[in-house]
């Protein structure tokens, strides 16, 4: 892409509308080849972004999921076990020996994520998607410096894997905890703002095109009031499309109170927040 204002256009022909900030940062990412680390509240689209570059690329989306105790037998690479077994068995059968050099070979490699996208054999770079790396452990952090640093993974009995055709990366974050500075200085950042109730507006619109105009815009005034109420858990972009989902399916067309009463499930998640909202229907008028 040329420019950011191509990244904005081509991220619009696929539905996701980015501001000037978040058009920069990708189109950077792009141009320098770094990895780009998306952090903000839940519900913004972090992981949409990453989806929908891919879309607007026209290339593969690779995408690992982190959890609490993800390893690099799950995210990187590991060995088919299985088949080292039956090949063992059957050299065996043959009274033959293997020797480890003949067992730790790429025929006996799984690629995970992170090698599939070192991998990958183009001709376009896939996008590789690392979302909620804040949910993974620190020493996770350790296992992709090499990636971010280098587009290369190695394994010790091969040596080292370097992307012919370097992934796009983008890493996304909740901030539930402080990522290693050594990661953040392998990458590109940028902080997704909640966007403003005409901005949601507008994405919302594209997200559920069957909905009533005054159904968007009522519910993104109202999600954005409610947003500034001490909630648990505020509603996000995510919730927002949900419940106007749900209420188009309704047949609302223009939000009422007893609507919100009667949908409170898809956009307040706790009970106190439930009882939070309730009262902000009650104190308001829609």
């Amino acid at each position: 892409m040329k420019d950011p204002e191509e990244v904005r256009a081509r991220l619009d022909a696929v539905d996701y509308l980015v501001d000037d900030g978040l058009a920069m940062a990708m189109f950077l990412a792009l141009r320098l080849g770094k990895p780009l680390l998306l952090e903000g509240e839940p519900g913004v689209g972090k992981t949409a972004a990453g989806k929908a570059l891919a879309s607007a690329l026209d290339t593969p989306l690779i995408r690992l999921q982190c959890y609490e105790g993800l390893t690099a037998g799950e995210a990187l690479y590991e060995w088919n076990y299985q088949r080292q077994l039956l090949a063992i068995r059957l050299a065996e059968a043959r009274q033959e020996k293997l020797s480890d050099a003949d067992l730790f070979t790429a025929e006996f490699l799984q690629e995970r994520p992170v090698l599939r996208a070192v991998r990958h054999p183009g001709p376009t770079p896939p996008v590789l998607l690392i979302d909620e790396i804040d949910r993974a452990d620190d020493e996770f952090e350790a296992l992709l410096f090499e990636f971010l640093g280098e587009a290369a993974i190695t394994v010790p009995e091969l040596g080292t894997f370097t992307a012919a055709c370097p992934p796009i990366v983008v890493l996304t974050s909740n901030r539930s905890r402080d990522l290693h500075d050594a990661l953040r200085r392998r990458c590109l950042y940028h902080w997704i703002e909640f966007p403003t109730p005409a901005r949601a507006a507008e994405i919302v619109r594209r997200a559920v095109p069957g909905a009533s105009e005054p159904l968007i815009r009522s519910a993104a005034e109202f999600i954005g009031r409610v947003r500034h109420r001490d909630l648990d858990k505020a509603p996000g972009l995510a919730e927002t499309i949900d419940w106007v989902s749900a209420l188009s399916a309704l047949g609302v067309t223009d939000l009422a109170a007893a609507d919100v009463l009667s949908t409170l499930g898809t956009i307040a998640k706790t009970p106190d927040d439930r009882t939070t909202v309730a009262l902000a229907v009650t104190q308001e008028t829609l």
